[in-house]
Order: C-alpha cells, then structure tokens, then sequence
C-alpha cells in the first residue's frame, strides 16, 4: 500500500509547514530564506532558496510518480485517485488561502495537475501494450 502514497503530498505539505512558521519566519518570507549558497567559478554567486527547493522536491517526486505510473497492478489506481485528491487540494488551497497565491504553490500546483494527467495517461498507453490476443 506504501507504493500509492501520492508523493506530491510531501511539498504540500512542507510548503504549509513554512507558511505556519515552522521552517523559520511564517509566511511568504519563510520561502524567501536561502538554503544554499555557492560560489561558481565565474565569481557568481548561485543561491538556492527555501522556494526554489520545494520545486526541487516537487520536481523529483514528480519523477517518482511518472516511474509508479509504468506499474500495472491493483495499487496504480488507488495512485491515481490519491494523486488527484492531492491535486485538488493544491487547487483549492491556492484558491481559498491568501498564503497560497505566490509562484511558488502555482508551480507546485501545475507540478500536481502533470503527475495527475501524466499519470493516466501512462498508465492508458502501458495498459494497452499489456492486452494480449489469444489465438
């Protein structure tokens, strides 16, 4: 059952964790807070933020969930359907939560609406390469 735990609920859920004021400051400026600095070889200095590694995070469970969604079994549909609830909440919270209108969740967001439909539609063209034709 672990394998349709829906892994976009995890920058969901860090992101709400940030704006209640757990990863520092509450609010907007918490994403503002640099992670990581480093300086380049060119005397450039690249900065990675609280945001920008959500969007990581984000980016790599989106990875995740495209290789879950090669599987056939019982538990890709439940997936699925879990996947899109988290969708939904993305969708609602960016709606209805003031802390929830910035780039960052918008982006998170349309990360959750790619996982939902790249999902189906994995899992549409996988199922019909498995049907075989008995003769």
């Amino acid at each position: 059952m672990i394998a349709a735990f829906p892994l976009m609920l995890v920058p969901l859920a860090l992101y709400n964790l940030a704006m209640i004021g757990l990863m520092g400051e509450g609010g907007a400026a918490a994403l503002d807070k640099v992670v990581l600095s480093l300086s380049m070889l060119s005397g450039a200095v690249w900065t990675m933020s609280l945001g920008d590694l959500m969007i990581v995070i984000g980016l790599v469970a989106l990875f995740f969930e495209i290789v879950k969604a090669t599987r056939t079994g019982s538990g890709s549909l439940i997936n699925h359907m879990l996947s899109l609830v988290v969708f939904i909440l993305f969708l609602v919270e960016f709606l209805l939560v003031q802390g929830a209108a910035t780039q960052i969740f918008f982006i998170l967001m349309t990360i959750a609406f790619l996982d939902v439909i790249g999902g189906f539609v994995i899992s549409i063209r996988t199922a019909g390469r498995d049907v075989s034709i008995g003769l």
